[in-house]
């Protein structure tokens, strides 16, 4: 053992001790380990330009034809895994972001199960729901499903995301915080998922089931849905891993890029991985042109014979983000949350790809903004199920930009009473902004461009049946 190693060994020795004591299962224990080693020995995660090139082209869902019936054939050995983990505390809800309501009493939970249930009674196939819960969203989300009986499967309805300690930015220590013990820990990123499939047996079984294809996305994604000429595509090409992703605008020139390494395969950069010099060149959505839209289709066999080869370690990229033991709070402990991404596994599997796909495959809902778009009459769900943007719409499918006041709209709770009877058409409308505080009536219209500013102390009321546009100022 080398110095170095036997460094190592110490220091790791009390997040050892403090996972052991947490019931943590011992892969994700060797697992954070790999992660901390780098940390220990120096890395800083960065990915520069010297490491990468840009990506000119890959190929295009448009151009893939006749591969629908082979994506019906491969429907029964494919399963949906939903990235489910994560509250929706950034517009004030304190459970499942999954359970936010998307359209009346639908919930992003409602539309997916409907989804998976109209697919199966449409192709009689099997095709299970899989949910990676988190701690904080497993409870809720189960009893929320407990109306869908008919989506248990001999293949469980979720499995469990590993939590990891936060290591102090001065000692390279855990964090202890009796004032809350949960801020001590965080999740290790949705990149987990390959040690949950294996810590939870769930890989095992869907193997053992016939399984090959899994098809994984953010439950907040909308647009996520089972596409059988995208599956075909991936099956008949036989395929370990493929990403879809999504030319950039400069709403995602801060979000994660393809790129290409030195030695010709494709990687994920996100931004936390950017050194600061190169930030401008990294938001150059011409330079690098497409952004992962965090759907993923793996090959359940080559995976688990990847990790089978690496001692079901697999050496994904770490990101070291830097933040504070209580979130926002820049008066506790600066901390490291040691986290992977999901698709930065492409750059490890020889013949993974990646596929352009229409910007309608990616709809997160992000903020009350996003939200907004979804109430209004600028979406619909088809026969499917599936989500639609209004052909009428005047943007030609194009989003609409809506920026809210976030001192009034930011919040759920207040965001819903600044809309007691309904939101307002925004088929006509290019774009809405609104600067103060507004209380919306029912029929209301917004046309072209608006944009709302109330410089008053009080709530200004929009009446029933008013035609918004331009800039109007109160």
């Amino acid at each position: 053992m080398t110095t170095n190693n036997k460094n190592i060994e110490e220091s790791f020795q009390p997040f050892k001790s403090k996972m052991v004591s947490s019931g943590i299962p011992s892969l994700c224990i060797s697992t954070f380990r790999s992660h901390f080693s780098k940390l220990f020995m120096g890395e800083t995660g960065m990915i520069s330009r010297n490491d990468i090139s840009p990506v000119a082209n890959v190929p295009d869902l448009e151009n893939i034809v006749n591969c629908e019936e082979k994506g019906r054939i491969a429907l029964n050995k494919a399963v949906m895994i939903k990235l489910n983990g994560g509250l929706g505390t950034s517009m004030g809800m304190a459970g499942p972001k999954s359970l936010l309501h998307i359209k009346e009493d639908t919930t992003f939970l409602d539309t997916i199960a409907k989804q998976v249930l109209h697919l199966r009674s449409d192709f009689a196939c099997r095709f299970p729901l899989l949910l990676m819960n988190s701690f904080s969203t497993r409870n809720e989300t189960l009893k929320a499903l407990e109306k869908y009986p008919d989506l248990l499967h001999d293949i469980p309805i979720d499995f469990m995301q590993h939590k990891v300690p936060k290591v102090l930015c001065d000692n390279l220590m855990p964090v202890n915080w009796p004032q809350d013990n949960k801020k001590e820990w965080c999740p290790p990123g949705h990149g987990d998922i390959y040690t949950a499939l294996l810590t939870s047996g769930i890989l095992e079984t869907l193997i053992e089931n016939g399984f090959e294809y899994a098809f994984i996305s953010n439950a907040d994604n909308l647009g996520a849905v089972m596409n059988l000429q995208l599956l075909g595509y991936f099956a008949s090409e036989k395929i370990p891993f493929l990403m879809e992703v999504a030319d950039r605008t400069e709403a995602d020139k801060k979000g994660g890029h393809l790129a290409k390494s030195k030695k010709g395969s494709l990687v994920l950069r996100e931004k936390a991985q950017c050194p600061e010099s190169e930030i401008n060149e990294f938001q150059n959505i011409n330079l690098y042109k497409y952004f992962n839209t965090n759907n993923i289709w793996i090959n359940l066999d080559i995976l688990n014979k990847k990790l089978t080869e690496n001692n079901n370690i697999l050496n994904l990229e770490v990101i070291f983000n830097r933040k504070n033991v209580v979130p926002g709070n820049t008066e506790t402990p600066e901390v490291y949350q040691l986290e992977t991404a999901l698709g930065s596994a492409i750059s490890l599997f020889e013949g993974a790809s990646a596929l352009r796909v229409p910007r309608n495959r990616f709809f997160p809902v992000k903020t009350t903004d996003d939200l907004l778009a979804l109430w209004s009459d600028l979406y619909y769900f088809d026969e499917n199920l599936n989500l639609k943007s209004d052909p009428n719409h005047s943007q030609n499918g194009k989003n609409i930009f809506i920026k809210l006041d976030t001192e009034f709209f930011k919040l759920i709770d207040d965001f819903k009473s600044r809309f007691p009877k309904g939101p307002p058409s925004l088929t006509a409308c290019k774009s809405l902004k609104i600067d103060g505080d507004f209380l919306f009536q029912k029929g209301i219209v917004c046309k072209e461009q608006v944009h709302l500013i109330n410089r008053t102390n009080q709530q200004i009321t929009i009446p029933d049946q008013t035609i918004l546009e331009g800039t109007i100022n109160y």
